[in-house]
């Protein structure tokens, strides 16, 4: 964990996305690890044993070898904190990294050397687009056979739609991967292989006319990098860092083997620069600078069971302006009520750490008896919301049912949690709450949710297929649930703030229905909500 003297330093909050397999969790461990948070990477000292604490915590993906939910970390490198965002790389899982990218103030685009430019990342890096988030590329796993640098840099470019500048370039690749050279320092990172990268890598770095360098390398590889340095330095876009910041359509690039560690240093001391400092937020009321004296944060993302023992519920905060001190007090917008924030930590991986003080940009966990949801906005007074985190129209339809009749209380218990982790959403049609319907974005989250109400509740579930693909919770005139029966069109069901939806079996029962009822308004999520100030006394 950080050290206490860093509370004050600069701070960089990120997340990293790609394609799943592009070495997107092994890159987060090795940041970890140059920053000095673990001591090898997969592995945390203890004072009673070394124990696991890689990013993904949760038992289903150290199984399935993928991630399934965001992990927030943070690590100090050269006098600046880092809030690192791992988010899950499977397409079914997109909804979470989508609303993991509100809390950051840059994403880190990771490419796959071989398979280049990818669905997945395609449609994270449209996400990173909308909101106008800068976008570092690193391209990964050179120390295998891969694409030509140049083709990548071209197939991203006409693919993304955004200018590359490479910052590092690499030094052959496969098995003949030596090392980068760093365009700006104008050295190069020459490597020794580590087993696996479990450890900071050794690196020897001398000048570019070193005159050792064409033995060391070869004379092939030598003259093959003087010949692509000098046509980047004619032809590669310069580098503008405002414009970059700002999330304009240019992108700074890296090259390395995060497996390897290869460049993972040069990255990082980099990426300090480049990064952007946390920045103003927008609010329903204008934009709140990081300036400003008054607290406020708003939730991105809520856990339960980091730790099944304790069968806790962590919510996520992103800290936007102000300074949290340890035991204050804030207004939750939405329920209208002061509450406080209880024991809030920070994190690498499943590690703890309490805190007594939070800064903009930083990322709290507190414990929640129940009262947050994603996307609340808290703040010490003003009723204000925070605009940007993404809520989604489910995809796929089940009805839930549980197995065991005796297990009923798990099943309501397990239920209710990870609907408010946002991991499902649940229906109920009237006078059939027992067996409530579940809407999800990607079908592989079904098989999460059985998995966790077994593994973490105790309650063997099983799920019936539904014909729908589209809900819309529908306000207006006349638009309640009696009304939508008497439409015929789609099935009426309540959310879990007894709001009418409607579900619809196809695009053009959905169609029909905006048609046909011009007055009410058809909405592909619940609208948010606030309440009022309290009145002072």
């Amino acid at each position: 964990m950080a050290d206490p003297s860093f509370a004050h330093a600069p701070r960089r909050t990120f997340a990293i996305i790609s394609h799943p397999d592009a070495g997107k969790t092994t890159l987060t461990e090795k940041l970890l690890l140059y920053g000095g948070a673990i001591h090898l990477a997969g592995a945390v000292k203890s004072n009673k044993a070394r124990r696991a604490a890689t990013s993904d915590w949760m038992e289903i993906e150290k199984q399935r070898g993928i991630s399934v939910t965001s992990s927030v970390m943070q690590f100090v490198y050269e006098g600046t904190r880092f809030n690192l965002l791992d988010t899950p790389g499977h397409q079914d899982f997109s909804e979470d990294t989508y609303r993991t990218l509100t809390a950051a103030d840059c994403a880190v685009m990771l490419i796959d050397a071989a398979k280049g430019v990818e669905t997945q990342t395609r449609k994270l890096f449209q996400v990173c687009r909308m909101r106008n988030t800068p976008i570092v590329t690193f391209i990964n796993k050179l120390d295998r056979p891969g694409q030509d640098p140049f083709d990548l840099m071209t197939e991203i470019e006409n693919l993304l739609g955004i200018r590359c500048t490479p910052v590092t370039w690499p030094i052959g690749s496969g098995d003949e991967f030596k090392g980068v050279y760093d365009r700006r320092t104008k050295k190069v990172h020459l490597f020794e292989e580590q087993a696996k990268g479990s450890s900071i890598a050794e690196e020897l770095v001398v000048d570019m006319t070193d005159p050792r360098l064409p033995d060391v390398v070869g004379e092939r590889l030598w003259k093959q990098l003087h010949d692509e340095i000098d046509l980047l330095d004619m032809a590669a876009d310069t580098f503008d860092l405002e414009a970059f910041q700002r999330g304009d359509s240019i992108s700074p690039v890296f090259f390395g083997s995060a497996m390897n560690n290869f460049g993972v240093g040069p990255f990082l001391h980099h990426f300090i620069a480049m990064a952007p400092e946390p920045g103003a937020r927008k609010a329903d009321d204008g934009l709140v600078e990081t300036s400003d004296k008054e607290f406020t944060a708003f939730v991105f993302k809520i856990q339960a069971n980091m730790d099944k023992s304790h069968r806790d519920r962590i919510a996520f905060l992103r800290v936007c302006s102000g300074r949290y001190e340890g035991g204050m007090k804030v207004f939750h917008v939405r329920l209208g009520k002061e509450l406080r924030l209880s024991r809030p930590q920070q994190f690498m991986a499943q590690e703890r750490t309490a805190v007594e003080e939070a800064f903009p940009g930083d990322i709290l966990g507190v414990f929640d008896p129940g009262n947050l949801r994603i996307g609340d906005t808290l703040t010490q007074g003003s009723s204000r919301l925070f605009e940007g985190v993404p809520r989604f129209s489910p995809e796929h339809f089940a009805r839930l049912r549980v197995k065991d009749p005796m297990k009923r209380k798990q099943f309501i218990a397990g239920l209710d949690q990870l609907v408010e982790e946002g991991t499902v959403q649940a229906f109920t049609i009237k006078g059939n709450e027992k067996d409530p319907i579940l809407g999800v974005v990607g079908a592989l989250q079904f098989e999460v949710l059985k998995y966790r109400m077994e593994n973490e509740y105790g309650a063997p579930v099983e799920l019936d297929s539904l014909p729908f693909t589209h809900a819309r919770w529908v306000t207006g005139e006349d638009a309640s649930p009696e009304a939508l029966d008497r439409a015929r069109y789609g099935t009426c069901v309540y959310d879990q703030d007894g709001a009418p939806v409607a579900l619809f079996k196809s695009e053009w029962e959905l169609n029909s229905a905006e048609r046909d009822y011009p007055k009410w308004t058809f909405h592909p999520a619940a609208p948010l909500r606030k309440a009022a100030l309290p009145q002072k006394k």
